[in-house]
Order: structure tokens, then sequence, then C-alpha cells
């Protein structure tokens, strides 16, 4: 519920006609919910999913647990985003282009030009198109929130939280890294193979899993020694050849982070490099990183005059979003909702999570039991 909370709150949402169709799945309310909106849904929850990031396709197989995992997660955000429509259009919610144009400028204000801007949505495969819809669903969704709780935190508010929670604007010694990511987890890789390679040996799997792993190791190496070479295109590098989609953008900046932000082999890498220098291969769970260190923080403590309207913005948020949980609920347990496909009932589809889940533990365990070939 707090995943869709804060989706809700944060980013923008897309809302879909409700007028009925062939394909329909579920009825809230009597208004439709489609296969082609699940569609459209399903396929971008998991081009975002951290599998996806990794190169790794989430195959659409109703015996596979992570598309039901996806599914169901899915599924609970069209009903409540149906519901949150509804009510914005009983509620006359309304946004004009000058609203949208206003927050866009602001968007391209903080980010620098309207080139970097565009450049953002490219690389993010989003046209202005969808852009500004989804932008004006954000506004609507604002107007919402603050008709249902309108907040106001004053600075005696704001400066008690601050008081009260002294330590936690202490910080630790903090490094600025940037980094390029080989997308390599074994685990991962094993069970990507079993679910497309069902006739595959569990010796074939592994052989293809080491075979995978030392080739992205030798591109990590490769890429290592092309940047110690020529140090100054690491960002230009790092833009064309990170699997960390997020950072790579920015040239595989992750901005600052304290020793415990981090797993630990990459921490205890980046914590001992000098600025601007650049460290050999690291592995860690989520594959093999090449590390630049370009600055440090002593540790202190934020004063309150730089984190108050941060502060204020945070209180605001979190009693809204106790009051948007408050408000969903009601309207969830208000709504009529019927599942015209039984496919896509969240009970059945949480049974069946728990049968796959039972077998895959069964059979681990006959594994371990099964006696071995000396």
């Amino acid at each position: 519920m707090k995943r869709v909370l804060l989706t809700l709150l944060a980013s923008a949402l897309i809302f879909s006609g409700c007028g009925f169709k062939k394909d329909v799945i579920i009825k809230v309310n009597n208004q439709a919910i489609t296969k082609a909106q699940f569609d459209k849904a399903y396929q971008k929850a998991s081009k975002n999913s951290q599998l996806a990031q990794m190169g790794i396709d989430i195959p659409e197989d109703e015996n596979n647990l992570m598309y039901l995992m996806v599914k169901d997660r899915v599924i609970n955000e069209l009903i409540v985003k149906e519901l949150v429509r509804q009510e914005m259009e009983k509620r006359n919610i309304t946004v004009s282009n000058d609203e949208t144009k206003k927050e866009r400028q602001k968007m391209i204000d903080k980010i620098g030009s309207k080139e970097k801007f565009n450049d953002i949505l490219n690389q993010n495969g989003i046209s202005n198109s969808q852009f500004e819809e989804d932008l004006a669903q954000e506004i609507k969704m604002k107007k919402l929130v603050n008709i249902i709780h309108p907040v106001n935190v004053t600075d005696a508010q704001a400066k008690a939280f601050y008081d009260k929670n002294v330590s936690k604007f202490k910080y630790p010694d903090k490094v600025r890294a940037s980094h390029i990511l080989i997308a390599a987890n074994p685990v991962e890789m094993k069970e990507h193979l079993k679910s497309k390679n069902t006739s595959m040996t569990e010796e074939e799997i592994n052989i293809k899993v080491q075979e995978e792993m030392l080739q992205r190791y030798q591109k990590a190496v490769s890429i290592e020694k092309q940047i110690k070479n020529t140090p100054e295109k690491f960002e230009a590098i790092a833009r064309d050849e990170s699997d960390d989609t997020v950072t790579a953008k920015n040239g595989g900046d992750i901005g600052f982070f304290a020793q415990k932000d981090m797993v630990k082999p990459f921490a205890d890498v980046a914590f001992k490099q000098k600025p601007n220098t650049i460290s050999e291969v690291v592995q860690t769970p989520y594959g093999f990183h090449i590390i630049k260190v370009t600055d440090r923080k002593a540790a202190g403590q934020e004063p309150f005059l730089k984190v108050k309207e941060q502060l204020k913005q945070y209180i605001a948020a979190q009693e809204q979003v106790k009051a948007l949980e408050q408000y969903l609920n009601g309207l969830k347990a208000r709504a009529v909702v019927q599942y015209v496909n039984d496919s896509y009932d969240p009970v059945k589809i949480e049974a069946k999570m728990k049968k796959i889940a039972a077998e895959k533990k069964a059979a681990a365990m006959n594994m371990k039991q099964a006696p071995t070939e000396k």
C-alpha cells in the first residue's frame, strides 16, 4: 500500500477511459479496467524492475513467481488509480494548460536548459505528449491530496522535529563517487535460464552461468583498462556502457554516500580510494564495478536552517500519506470490484504464488536430502 501511496503522491499517474470494451478484466464501481490497460501497466512495471535493469526479462508465464508478483502489484495499482480517477471526476478536479506549462518550466529551470530536459526524456523513452499527460495527472493528484488533508507546517513544528531527532541530522564521513556497472548476478542468471530453457540440466545451466559471468568480468576489465588510459572519458564511457541506468545518464555519478549505505565490497574500496582515482574491477552481488571517487566530506551535523524547508515538506508529506492511506482504504472498502476474468483475481493469484513457493521449497528440501554420488 505504501508503495502505491508514494507513487500517487510523487509521480505521474496514467489513467485510462472507462468505456466498456471486449477485453474487460475488472470492473471497479461498474467502470472497466481492460486487458490493454493491464498490458500497458505491466510492461511499464516490468521494464522498471531490478531484473529488467540488469537485462533480464520476466517471462509472462502464470507459473513464474516473479511474473505473478508483478501482476498482483499492477492489478492493485490499477484498481487504486481507477478509484482515484473516479474521485477526481466527482470532485471536478481539472488542470489548465498554464498550470502544466509552469510546472514544466520549473523542472527545466532546475535541470538547467530545455535541451538537457529533452535529453532526459529521450533517455527514458518518454515522449513530450506522455510527459504532459503524466504531469497533468500529478498536478491533479496534488490537488486531491490538498483537498483531503490540507497541511501547513510551521517553523516551530519543524524545529521541534529537528530537536527531537537531532541525531538524524548528524552524518558520518561521506564519499562522492561515480561508477560503471556491468550487471552480473549468478542467481538471477540461473533463474532466467531455467525459465527459458526447461530442457537444460542443472549442470548445463551452471556452466552457462559461469561462461556468462566470465564474459561480463572480461568486459569490465576491458573498460577499466580503457578508462585508465583515458580517465577524462570516464563520464562518457559510463553513459554508454554502464548497466546502472539511473546513474549512467549522469556519467555514473552516485552522489555522496556513507560507508553503511553501500554493499561492503563497494564501500570498502571507495572509502580507501583517493579523490580522482580509478579502482580495479570490484565485484558485488549486483555485478562488476569500476569506481571513481570524486570528493569527500568529513563527519558533521546539518544546521536547522539548512534543512528547515525540507523538514516542513517531509512532515507535511508524512501527514498526507497517512491521510491518503485512510482515504483510499475507505474508497476500497466501499467500492464494488468484480473480477470479470478470474485470472486477475488477487486471491487466486496469491494462492498460486503460495503453491509455487511451496513446490520450490519442497524441491530444495529433496535436493538437500538426496544422497550424493561418490
